[in-house]
């Protein structure tokens, strides 16, 4: 179980079901975010914080469809009130 450092400092281990629902809130097809979450899951490191695999998860989404990234980041700035 690979640990992850949090936005606000905590750590917590990765989850990768959390990618998926999010990829899926951006429009990928689940397939498509499973994959994503797949991939990234076999690169993070021990203690990477979630902003690195969140740039991660959104440059493997852009390859597949800049929409699906760009859908992420709006959820993120009008939702949950950050950006990048």
């Amino acid at each position: 179980m690979v640990m992850v450092t949090k936005r606000d400092g905590r750590t917590e281990a990765f989850v990768p079901e959390k990618v998926v629902v999010s990829a899926i809130k951006a429009g990928a097809p689940p397939e498509v975010a499973r994959a994503a979450a797949r991939k990234v899951e076999k690169e993070i490191r021990e203690g990477e914080s979630t902003r690195e695999i969140q740039k991660k998860v959104l440059s493997r989404l852009k390859a597949d469809n800049p929409l699906w990234e760009q859908n992420w980041r709006v959820f993120d700035t009008a939702v949950k009130k950050r950006s990048g």
